[in-house]
């Protein structure tokens, strides 16, 4: 299985940078029963069943950029040095995080941001650096609240910078547990009045907590995709989650995760083909063509970049046959791609 085979020609012009507005009007493509039918978010109390489970992650994601100084003395008097910081992940003291430039840095010194945050290097590996902030708990938040901006992905940053109405856009209207420095972004379509309408349909909804982390955006850089080794994420499933899942699959309803992070952790927590079990810890799954889902139904899903793992999940959900034909409608119908995008509905 050959990284080449998940390719596809994607005009930059399809690259959303900003989010549709209100969040239901994305356009929503629905593939189900071997078609597929052009339709909007808003038609999903519509499209789904009474009965089905929607699983929404629950993740809050932090505003990870920031941008601070370093001071050092020198005979010739301080040299001050500008560093951007993006926050990966909690650390067991700290916080993981990539700075540039790195060779700036030495350990101990402090990096400032703003009057009211700075952190420590306690720590610097190849792969990033250790950083122990000033502030803790409440104080921390707030601090990181007035002077961080949301890590826009890559392939959006590339094109504009992060401003404040990414702090909304960038955020699920669930959101609640805070960890992510990445949006589970199929759930940015969902606004209030989406959910009271599918309430009314009788869809049922199940949180769980997946902390999408930076490496989401990884590029795969082997050729036999079967050896690429995924990041590890922190997630949750509680009992009284485990428990609604169960009951549901008992009477043959429809679970469907909304993104690949709500599936990638009900998978990670299945001990049987139907059966899901309370879970807690990292998760590194990685799921492309021949792996058998046990819990999932469906996915709703934005649109991925060429080459990730993200459209070698969804190619194993479909079939890789199938999935070039739904990119294929999606470039021609000229379908806005990726974290600001447009959705999919996949009902294998």
């Amino acid at each position: 299985m050959k990284l080449d085979d998940f390719d596809f020609d994607l005009p930059r012009d399809l690259i959303a940078t900003r989010p549709a507005k209100p969040r239901s009007a994305a356009r929503l493509l629905l593939a189900e029963g071997g078609g597929i039918a052009d339709r909007h978010v808003f038609d999903l109390p519509q499209i789904l069943q009474a009965g089905d489970v929607l699983v929404l992650n629950d993740t809050k994601v932090i505003p990870a950029r920031l941008t601070g100084t370093r001071s050092r003395a020198t005979p010739q008097g301080d040299a001050v040095a500008r560093i951007e910081v993006t926050l990966l992940e909690p650390a067991a003291e700290g916080w993981n995080a990539l700075a540039k430039p790195m060779r700036k840095l030495k350990r101990d010194e402090v990096i400032r941001f703003g009057d009211n945050l700075s952190a420590t290097v306690a720590e610097i590996a190849p792969e990033g650096l250790r950083l122990i902030f000033d502030a803790t708990g409440e104080a921390f938040d707030a601090a990181l609240a007035q002077v961080g901006a949301m890590p826009l992905p890559p392939y959006i940053a590339a094109l504009r910078a992060p401003d404040a109405q990414d702090h909304q856009d960038y955020q699920t209207v669930w959101a609640n547990r805070q960890g992510a420095v990445a949006a589970p972004t199929a759930s940015l379509h969902f606004d209030d009045a989406l959910l009271d309408a599918l309430r009314q349909r009788g869809v049922e909804f199940v949180h769980v907590t997946l902390h999408v982390g930076a490496g989401t955006f990884l590029p795969v850089k082997v050729d036999d995709v079967t050896t690429h080794k995924m990041h590890a994420e922190w997630g949750e499933v509680t009992a009284e989650a485990a428990a609604k899942i169960n009951q549901a699959k008992a009477q043959r309803r429809r679970i469907i995760p909304v993104g690949t992070t709500a599936l990638r952790l009900i998978e990670s927590a299945a001990v049987a083909d139907g059966q899901i079990q309370a879970f807690q810890g990292t998760t590194d799954i990685f799921i492309y063509p021949g792996y058998r889902f046990q819990i999932t139904d469906g996915l709703m899903t934005n649109f991925h970049l060429p080459k990730s793992t993200l459209l070698m999940l969804v190619s194993a959900l479909m079939g890789t046959q199938k999935i070039n034909e739904i990119y294929d409608h999606a470039v021609k119908s000229s379908y806005r791609f990726f974290s600001y995008g447009d959705a999919s509905l996949l009902i294998p």
